[in-house]
């Protein structure tokens, strides 16, 4: 998918919620784990329920390589599932990988051309020649780690490095690589006095923003010094979306929680 058609479902659908889909089988209603492949059927449920209120999913791999080849068949099945029946849905992989040459090549085939996501979260610490082989590929977008919403973000990120913060200077050194127009970045919602600063040296390009919900970020901080002339944001919320409920009714009170969050940014965008 180009950002352009991403632009063009944000306005078409007035929201720009991407939904993470982080399945943890301690967490999902009871009844699913009866099924065959229950990370599957949750995931379905969740999609069919509020697939019209977001524009993105957001599955961390995480939750999947934890269940080792059964979990990695549901994501195979979630990310087809999705590429099927709903194609204008844009499609993102949290795998956070970053590893140089040969392996980072290895890694962006595994993602876009194995699994057909759109976009891969990377880790930027190894430099341009573990990210530039990401951006090699037509049509998919590589989501580059600049300022995170963990506790820890401050221990390395906001650090000064001749006289500037090390984001900053990642995210200024990035816009020199090779196909950087392929590039976005994540930003943690709980950093929103940052924005504003970040849109100085990156004013339109598409940002990830996870944190707003369970993690306490506010989307209106957020909108406030982040939103671009193109919308620019990808709003994230994962925990306080897919387990609204832990019963029969988690998808439908899901969507419910993914409608509140659409309605605000629908009055935002205006």
């Amino acid at each position: 998918m180009t950002t352009q058609e991403l632009i063009t479902q944000i306005k078409k659908k007035k929201s720009f919620l991407c939904i993470g889909l982080d399945v943890d089988l301690n967490k999902i209603p009871s009844h699913l784990l009866k099924e065959e492949d229950p990370i599957f059927e949750f995931n379905k449920a969740i999609i069919d329920a509020t697939n019209h209120l977001c524009v993105a999913y957001k599955p961390n791999t995480a939750f999947y390589e934890a269940y080792g080849l059964k979990g990695w068949k549901s994501l195979e099945k979630t990310i087809n599932y999705l590429n099927e029946n709903y194609p204008d849905i844009y499609t993102i992989a949290d795998a956070k990988r970053g590893d140089i040459g040969n392996t980072s090549t290895m890694y962006a085939k595994a993602f876009f051309e194995d699994l057909a996501f759109d976009s891969v979260t990377v880790a930027p610490y190894m430099g341009k020649d573990s990210v530039e082989p990401f951006l090699a590929f037509d049509n998919k977008h590589t989501i580059m780690l600049a300022l995170t919403s963990n506790e820890g973000s401050f221990d390395f990120q906001t650090k000064e490095v001749d006289g500037k913060e090390l984001y900053k200077q990642v995210l200024e050194t990035s816009k020199n690589w090779k196909n950087a127009d392929n590039l976005m970045y994540v930003v943690g919602a709980t950093k929103a006095e940052y924005f504003k600063e970040i849109r100085k040296i990156v004013p339109n390009s598409f940002l990830l923003v996870p944190g707003v919900g369970a993690q306490g970020g506010n989307l209106q901080d957020v909108c406030k010094y982040g939103l671009s002339e193109n919308i620019g944001l990808l709003i994230n919320s994962s925990r306080g979306i897919i387990y609204a409920s832990t019963d029969t009714d988690y998808a439908k009170k899901a969507a419910l929680k993914a409608e509140e969050l659409q309605k605000e940014m629908a009055d935002i965008l205006g």
